[in-house]
C-alpha cells in the first residue's frame, strides 16, 4: 500500500519554504521525505523527527546541535546538510537530495561484491569518514543503508544525524545505546562511548559484508549479536569466500579488532591502508572469484544479504545496563516483513514456570542475574579507569592540563621528527589514544622535532634569489642573510650556507645565507702610486691611472683623487680610477709612461663572469684564451697572475 497518501505531512510547507512532496524512507528516529525548496528552487531531502521524540527536550537539543556540526562538514562524499528548523510541532533537517539507491539495495541485488569493487566503494566512504574525523566528528551508524549510490556513479555517506563531536561524547543519556547492532563496536556495547575507532570498526564490518554477502555476527536477538561483538573475533573473509587474498583478511582483521587501540586510529589511516591493499590486487580478481561458492555458516540464520529485513540492520536503542530492548524501525524505508517468533516452551514446563513457587524462583533468579550483570558493567565501565585522551598537536603545558582533567599524569619522553606535527608539539602518546588505563597512570609524551631533515643544496657562487629558490625546491626555507666581503665572489652572490652544503637540516629550521658584499673600497688618497697599485691589485681591482701636474707643495707620484670613493662596495675586477701627480720617470718605475715600453699590469678577473672578464682584459690591451674546467661561468683562475706587467697584445689565459 502507498503510505505516502495517508501521511498528513505530505503537501504541507515547512518553515514557509520547504514543500513536502513524498515520503521516501523511515528510520528509527526520523522519516525522510523528498521536498522542494521554494526559495532556491531545488529538490531537497527533508528529515523529520518522529513525533514521540519531539517531546524529549534533551533529545531535540542534541538533534539540533549535532545537525549544526554536520552542516559544517563539507566533503564531496558527504550528504550536505542545508538547514534546520522547527515548524508546526515538527523538528526537521533540510539536506541534499541524492537520487539513486542505497548500498543495501545493491547488496540485496548482487549478494556480494568482488574485492576490487568492494574497495572501490569503500574508498569514498572512508574519505567521507576521514573528513569527519579530522573535524572531530564521529558518525556512529556506519552501515550499507547509510551509503547512497548516486545515479551518476557518485557515492555519498548519509545520516550524520547520529554524529557528534568527540569532545561531546558524554552527551548520550546514561545507559542508552544508539546505533545499528550488526555494526556496533565492542566499546559502544560496553559503555555507549564511541570515537573515530568505533567508526573504523563499523566500516570494517561493512567491508566484511561487501566481500562475503553476510554479516560476521548473527543471532536471534540484537542482544545476542551485541554479545558476539564484545566476545568473539570477526572471522576472516577468506573463511567464507575461499581465495580472497591474505591482504584483504589483514585489512578486515585490523579494522575489526576488539581492542580499539589495535585498530587504525581513524578513517584517515584506514583509507590509506585500503588504498595500499587495492593497488596490490590483480585486475581480474573479481572475475576469478565470481563463481566461488561461499562456505556455509556453522550456525546459519537469516543471511546478511537480506539484512534489510533482519534485526541486525535496524537502528536500535536499548539499555546497556539492564538489557531492556526498544527496537526501532529500519533506518531506511526498505520493505520488511514480520519476523518469526521463537517456538513456545512445552506446555508442562510453561505451566510449572507460571505457577508459584516456580514463578517466584524464575523472578528471583532474574533479579540476581540483573544485579550481577549491573554490578559487572558498573565495575568495568564506571570504575577507577579512564581512557587516554587526544593530546597529539598540543604543547607540553596544554597536554599536561588536559591529562590532569581526567586524572592522568604525563612525562616527557624522547623526541622524533614528524612531518605532520609542528616542532615542540605532542607527536605521540604512550599508551595510545583511547586505551583504558587506571586513574593516576603516567602517560609518556613523544614530542616532534619538526619535519625530517633534508640535504642542504650547494648554492655557492649563484645570485641570492636563485639560491633562495633552490632552497625552496629542496623543501627548506631561507633564513638570515649575512653580508661578508669577498675578493672572489661577486657582490650579491652567495658565498656559503650555514649549515654547509651536503649537511642536513630540518625544513622547520631556516638556512642562513652568507652573501658577498663585494670589496670595500679603501682610502688611497695621499698614498704613493706604487703602494696604491699594490693594494688594489691584491684586492683584485683594476687600476686606471690619470696623471696631472702637481700643485705647489704636492709630492710627486702621489694619489690625489679616487673613484669610487672610500667605503663604497665594489666587485672584484671592477675598474678604479686614480688621479696621481706626475713625477720624474725613473728607470726602475714600470708605471712611468716614459718607461712603459708598451706594457700594462694584468687586471684581476678571478670570480668574474666569463664575458665580463674577457671584456676587461681586452680593454687593457690583452688577448684572451678561455679554457674549460669545472663547468661554471665564473673565472676560477688566470695566468699570468693579477698585477703582473705584460706587454700589450700578450695572451692572458683564464679558465672556469
Amino acid at each position: 500500500m502507498d503510505t505516502t497518501v495517508a501521511d498528513p505531512l505530505v503537501g504541507q510547507v515547512l518553515d514557509g519554504r520547504y514543500r513536502v512532496q513524498a515520503r521516501i524512507a523511515q528510520g528509527g528516529m526520523a522519516t525522510v521525505y523528498v521536498g522542494h525548496d521554494t526559495k532556491l528552487e531545488r529538490t531537497v531531502a527533508l528529515k523529520v523527527m518522529h513525533a514521540n521524540l519531539v517531546g524529549d527536550a534533551e533529545f531535540v537539543r542534541r538533534f539540533i546541535a549535532e545537525a549544526k556540526h554536520a552542516a559544517a562538514l563539507s566533503h564531496p562524499s558527504v550528504v550536505a546538510v542545508y538547514d534546520q528548523g522547527t515548524d508546526k510541532g515538527y523538528v526537521f533537517l533540510a539536506m541534499e537530495y541524492v537520487p539513486g539507491r542505497t548500498l543495501r539495495a545493491l547488496l540485496t541485488e548482487r549478494g556480494r561484491l568482488g574485492p576490487r569493487q568492494a574497495l572501490e566503494i569503500m574508498q569514498p566512504v572512508l574519505a567521507a569518514l576521514a573528513a569527519a574525523h579530522r573535524a572531530g566528528m564521529v558518525h556512529r551508524d556506519v552501515k550499507p543503508e547509510n551509503v547512497l549510490l548516486n545515479a551518476d556513479g557518485r557515492i555519498k555517506v548519509a545520516d550524520f544525524g547520529l554524529a557528534r563531536t568527540e569532545s561531546a561524547s558524554k552527551q548520550t543519556k546514561t545507559g542508552m545505546l544508539i546505533g545499528t547492532v550488526g555494526y556496533l563496536a565492542p566499546e559502544q556495547v560496553l559503555s555507549g562511548d564511541a570515537d573515530s575507532r568505533s567508526d573504523v570498526y563499523s566500516a570494517g564490518i561493512m567491508l566484511f559484508e561487501l566481500l562475503t554477502g553476510r554479516q560476521p555476527h548473527q543471532g536471534g536477538t540484537p542482544l545476542s549479536v551485541a554479545y558476539k561483538h564484545v566476545n568473539e573475533v570477526v572471522p576472516l573473509p577468506s573463511s567464507v569466500i575461499p581465495g580472497l587474498p591474505p591482504q584483504i583478511d589483514a585489512l578486515v582483521a585490523s579494522a575489526t579488532n576488539r581492542d580499539p587501540a589495535r585498530r587504525p586510529s581513524d578513517a584517515v589511516h584506514f583509507h590509506t591502508a585500503a588504498g595500499e591493499v587495492y593497488r596490490t590486487l590483480p585486475r581480474d580478481i573479481d572475475e576469478t572469484l565470481a563463481d566461488v561458492t561461499p562456505v556455509t555458516a556453522t550456525n546459519p540464520t537469516t543471511p546478511a544479504l537480506a539484512a534489510a529485513s533482519t534485526p541486525d540492520s535496524a537502528t536500535h536503542t536499548f539499555n546497556a545496563g539492564s538489557g531492556t530492548q526498544m527496537l526501532g524501525p529500519h533506518t531506511m524505508a526498505i520493505g520488511h516483513g514480520d519476523h518469526p517468533s521463537p517456538p513456545p516452551p512445552p506446555a508442562g514446563l510453561k505451566d510449572r514456570l507460571l505457577r508459584p513457587p516456580g514463578l517466584y524462583g524464575v523472578i528471583a533468579a532474574a533479579v540476581v542475574v540483573i544485579l550481577l550483570l549491573g554490578g559487572l558493567v558498573y565495575t568495568v565501565t564506571v570504575g577507577n579507569t579512564e581512557h587516554v585522551p587526544k593530546l597529539v598537536g598540543l604543547s607540553e603545558e596544554d597536554a599536561r592540563v588536559q591529562a590532569a582533567k581526567v586524572g592522568l599524569k604525563v612525562k616527557r619522553g624522547d623526541s622524533r621528527y614528524d612531518d605532520n606535527v609542528p616542532k615542540d608539539k605532542v607527536a605521540e602518546v604512550q599508551p595510545k589514544v583511547g586505551t583504558e588505563v587506571k586513574k593516576g597512570s603516567l602517560l609518556t609524551l613523544v614530542f616532534s622535532k619538526g619535519k625530517k631533515p633534508v640535504d642542504v643544496p650547494d648554492v655557492h657562487g649563484i645570485p641570492l634569489d636563485q639560491a633562495k629558490q633552490r632552497l625552496k625546491s629542496a623543501g627548506l626555507q631561507a633564513g638570515d642573510e649575512v653580508q661578508q666581503e669577498s675578493t672572489t665572489v661577486p657582490r650579491g652572490y652567495v658565498i656559503k650556507t650555514k649549515p654547509a652544503a651536503g649537511q642536513t637540516q630540518s625544513p622547520d629550521e631556516p638556512v642562513t645565507l652568507v652573501v658577498s658584499s663585494g670589496i670595500k673600497m679603501p682610502n688611497l688618497v695621499n698614498m704613493r702610486r706604487d703602494q696604491a697599485n699594490a693594494a688594489l691589485t691584491k684586492l683584485g681591482l683594476n687600476v686606471q691611472w690619470q696623471e696631472q701636474d702637481p700643485a705647489p707643495n704636492q709630492p710627486e707620484n702621489t694619489v690625489i683623487a679616487q673613484n669610487p670613493p672610500p667605503g663604497q662596495q665594489v666587485n672584484s675586477g671592477s675598474p678604479v680610477q686614480l688621479t696621481v701627480t706626475k713625477g720624474q720617470c725613473q728607470w726602475w718605475n714600470p708605471f712611468c709612461k716614459d718607461n712603459d715600453g708598451g706594457q700594462g699590469a694584468v687586471p684581476q678577473v678571478v670570480g668574474q663572469p666569463i664575458p665580463q672578464a674577457r671584456q676587461l682584459l681586452r680593454q687593457n690591451g690583452f688577448q684572451v684564451n678561455v679554457s674549460g674546467g669545472h663547468g661554471r661561468d665564473i673565472v676560477t683562475g688566470q695566468n699570468p697572475p693579477p698585477g703582473t706587467p705584460q706587454p700589450h697584445g700578450a695572451t692572458i689565459t683564464i679558465w672556469h
